[in-house]
């Protein structure tokens, strides 16, 4: 959909012509996903060694895609398949300074701590198992997330029973006692 913005309200002269887009991500079954905002060339080594300091064997694909110079997708990992999967996703969102981690056999939870200390990464804008969409907007200058959709829309307020069945799958899978 192409959207023309009159930013003149704004104190700025002129129109910008802007093309929004939404990328839907695949999550492998049995995977996760982590997007977010880096800044740093070195993003991609420091993000490898921050989740593999946390898990160690960890089976995952990363990708961060330059903003300048070249302007790479560059990627790391231990998963081959995760790996090529997080770089093509990465060309196809085409917004620079973003990083891509799909990871098998962990939650984010194991790393995101670890991931969030990483010097370069600015923010983490989902980490899911749930469907994803990026939303994007392009100008001629290049392109840039507008935010996430991350699974679907809020169907209801949780009751008793879904109380006991939320504490029963938190002790089933070993994140409570």
């Amino acid at each position: 959909m192409n959207v023309f913005i009159k930013l003149c309200a704004l104190g700025f002269a002129g129109a910008y012509k802007l093309k929004m887009e939404i990328v839907d991500v695949k999550v492998p079954e049995g995977c996760n996903v982590i997007f977010g905002i880096t800044h740093f060339i070195k993003s991609v080594e420091d993000i490898y060694e921050a989740i593999m300091n946390s898990v160690p064997g960890a089976k995952f694909g990363l990708a961060f895609a330059e903003a300048s110079g070249p302007c790479l997708i560059r990627h790391e990992g231990t998963d081959e398949t995760l790996r090529k999967l997080a770089a093509e996703t990465l060309l196809k969102i085409g917004c620079g300074h973003t990083f891509m981690v799909f990871i098998k056999d962990m939650y984010p939870i194991n790393v995101l701590n670890r991931l969030k200390e990483v010097p370069e990464v600015c923010t983490i804008l989902a980490a899911t198992a749930n469907p994803l969409q990026i939303v994007i907007v392009e100008s001629e200058q290049g392109r840039g997330v507008l935010g996430v959709i991350d699974g679907y829309k809020s169907k209801g307020i949780e009751g008793e029973d879904d109380i006991k069945k939320r504490k029963e799958f938190l002790r089933k899978i070993g994140y409570k006692l």
